[in-house]
């Protein structure tokens, strides 16, 4: 079961990911701290589903869209 132990290893980034954007949104941190880390968290996200065996079609359909939305120019106030 090595595919155990790496499914979870990715798992964990994820999650870990998440705690950081997490804190700098409490923080207050500048969007653009916020937006490397959702970044990395994409790169991570797609690891994750990478390394599952099945049933993760909702998950790369969320990770089109929100490489999709990093695309498109970001509409300053």
């Amino acid at each position: 079961m090595p595919d155990y132990g790496r499914q979870m290893d990715e798992a964990r980034a994820v999650l870990r990911r998440l705690s950081r954007i997490e804190a700098l949104e409490r923080e207050g941190a500048p969007p653009r701290s916020v937006l490397a880390e959702v970044h990395a968290l994409l790169a991570e996200a797609e690891a994750w589903a990478a390394a599952e065996r099945g049933g993760v079609e909702l998950a790369e359909a969320a990770l089109e869209r929100c490489r999709e939305a990093l695309a498109e120019p970001a509409a300053l106030p």
